[in-house]
């Protein structure tokens, strides 16, 4: 009986033996624990392709090679140098003045279409083509008071050619000055009939002043418009200018030359000058955009960077290089090894449209991320 006993009781022993090694959801603390460091440490060999990316304890980013293809990351060897200040101005587009001009109604009327009909939105135009007319609109007691001075300035030449029929009749016994006296009267009130009829009905050609495509059309056929309505707009897309506002006077006598973001495209664009009197408290900048150019809009808003012959030091980066961590800081990111990245804060100011010269917390020979890193800020 003492023989069953102690069989039972150490059976019972190895069941809890066992049940204390599977503890923990049933992982194994039989196995050696290893190394604390060696456990933080991401998968290697083989096991690296099939990890997730994710963030370790340090703050880095450990990013698989595969993913790495799939972000599409693409790194840069930073190098410091001497680099050209550059200042953001924020600006719009307009027409140039030699190059666009309005089209406006001098008195009132009614619209008709031109030879060639009413001009369209981005039809192109010649300088000088009629693109229609303004037939004038008289009111009532106008026009009744130009039919009475009508009525008045035929009476009066009816007199009038009686008297130079009668001077006629007795040239030779009246003073040549009188008979010629007649005659200019005759056709002094002739002309003035003339014109005051062919005010009831001539029309105000609307010519363009010069050649280019329409840009605002605000005229239909038979539209009633008052004098100086703008019926149209002029411009030539191809030589188009950009109007910045700078606070700081002293920039407009320091810029060497100018660019602006339109999408994907990097404009170009020459320094023209600046005005002399303050508008909205800042000092007008005016721009010519230099082809080729992106199509661009009339009243457009368009963001500038002005480069100065200031010079700083830094290291030039594509601008998407730069992105904010979750305290709002700007931080670049650095490939460290194979699928280790780390962020680090930076101090950067803009160079040009598209990049910017990071004046502190990039050394030379750091591999920056310059495309992607918006993504490895992601990664958690």
């Amino acid at each position: 009986m003492r023989t069953i006993h102690s069989v039972l009781a150490a059976a019972v022993a190895a069941a809890f033996i066992a049940t204390a090694a599977l503890a923990h959801n049933g992982e194994d603390h039989s196995a050696p624990k290893g190394d604390a460091k060696a456990a933080a440490t991401p998968p290697a060999a083989g096991g690296a392709d099939r990890a997730a990316a994710h963030r370790l304890s340090d703050g880095s980013a450990f990013v698989p090679k595969r993913i790495q293809h799939q972000l599409g990351i693409r790194t840069v060897v930073a190098a410091r140098s001497e680099l050209a200040r550059t200042f953001e101005l924020a600006g719009r587009v307009v027409a140039d003045p030699n190059a666009g001009g309005v089209v406006q109604a001098s008195q009132p009327g009614r619209i008709e279409p031109g030879p060639q009909g009413l001009p369209m939105l981005g039809q192109r135009v010649a300088k000088g083509q009629v693109l229609g007319y303004v037939n004038p609109v008289v009111g009532n007691l106008d026009r009744f008071n130009q039919q009475a001075r009508l009525a008045e300035l035929a009476s009066r030449r009816e007199l009038a050619a009686r008297q130079l029929a009668r001077y006629e009749s007795l040239e030779g016994s009246i003073p040549r000055k009188d008979l010629e006296a007649a005659r200019l009267e005759l056709q002094s009130l002739d002309a003035r009939r003339a014109a005051l009829a062919a005010s009831l009905a001539t029309r105000e050609p609307l010519v363009a002043p010069v050649a280019g495509v329409v840009s605002a059309a605000h005229a239909t056929a038979g539209q009633v418009v008052e004098a100086r309505d703008v019926l149209f707009e002029i411009v030539d897309p191809a030589r188009l200018m950009v109007e910045a506002l700078a606070h700081d006077a002293r920039i407009a006598a320091d810029i060497a030359d100018a660019a602006a973001a339109v999408g994907t495209q990097t404009v170009a664009l020459a320094f023209v000058g600046g005005g002399q009197q303050l508008r909205e408290q800042a000092l007008p900048l005016l721009f010519r955009v230099a082809p080729p150019a992106p199509p661009l809009a009339v009243g457009q808003p368009i963001k500038i960077a002005a480069r100065t012959k200031a010079r700083v030091a830094g290291a030039r980066l594509p601008a998407a290089a730069v992105v904010r961590n979750g305290a709002g800081e700007a931080v670049v990111w650095i490939h460290d090894s194979a699928e280790r990245f780390f962020p680090k804060r930076v101090q950067h100011v803009p160079l040009d449209a598209a990049s910017v010269a990071v004046v502190d917390g990039v050394d030379d020979g750091d591999r920056v991320v310059v495309l992607g890193a918006a993504a490895l800020a992601q990664v958690r």
